[in-house]
């Protein structure tokens, strides 16, 4: 692994100046750790979210026009970073640890709470750089024989009960995992999850449209069509859009 690999990739966005630069000053203790930008609202929040990929994001939550949980909504299944959220307001700490954040840093904070939050990001980020380098392949049982995979031969995955039935090709294969456990380990960039019993390849993706009912779906490279849900829609017109310039 090349050390620029290794490092802890940060992105930081608060709509404060003095707030940005404290967590700079802080992070700049750490040589493990890369910052790879700076913003001040959350719209500009996704742009750099999905051009620099980072690994830890802290994020202000009361930003004007798209807020902190506006971000996260809209990036859903696409944020692979851990994130930290920092405000002022003590009241959003159990919707920041529903939304799914890390922790939760309330202004002002000390020195030791950052490195405490710092340290848990650590860790749960290299667990999962851990976990990521064991799916260059999927080992799948068919017929006797192991079958390995690349994640970039499927076309779609689909929800089986306590499996999930990975379609590649004409060909089927059946893999004992959960769709929420699979969807953690499969690359954002490459995989969406469109309804809560699919995950889509988004380079086997060849348009968005409407069915006869007027619900939203996706029509694959091989003609299948898959439903996407509401909350969806907004995530895999973003997805497309990024691999598709």
């Amino acid at each position: 692994m090349r050390e620029s690999d290794a490092k802890l990739r940060v992105l930081i966005v608060d709509d404060e100046p003095l707030a940005r630069t404290n967590l700079r000053v802080l992070l700049r203790r750490h040589p493990e750790v890369e910052i790879a930008g700076e913003v001040g609202s959350g719209v500009e929040a996704l742009k750099e979210i999905r051009r620099t990929k980072p690994d830890l994001v802290f994020l202000d939550v009361q930003m004007p026009e798209c807020d902190g949980f506006d971000v996260l909504e809209m990036l859903g299944g696409n944020l692979r970073a851990a994130v930290i959220f920092v405000t002022a307001y003590d009241h959003y700490a159990l919707k920041a640890f529903e939304a799914g954040a890390l922790d939760y840093l309330l202004k002002p904070f000390d020195d030791h709470r950052f490195e405490l939050a710092l340290g848990r990001a650590q860790e749960k980020i290299h667990l999962r750089r851990s976990a990521s380098a064991k799916l260059d392949r999927l080992a799948v049982k068919n017929a006797g024989e192991i079958v390995f995979l690349k994640p970039a031969e499927i076309d779609w995955i689909e929800a089986a009960d306590y499996y999930v039935c990975l379609h590649v090709g004409a060909r089927t294969h059946l893999l004992r995992r959960s769709m929420s456990e699979l969807e953690q380990d499969l690359d954002p960039a490459d995989f969406c999850r469109i309804h809560r019993s699919a995950i889509v390849n988004l380079a086997r993706v060849r348009a968005l449209q409407h069915n006869r009912n007027g619900e939203s779906e996706v029509l694959l490279e091989n003609g299948s069509t898959l439903p996407v849900s509401r909350r969806a829609r907004r995530l895999i017109q973003s997805a497309v859009a990024a691999i598709r310039p």
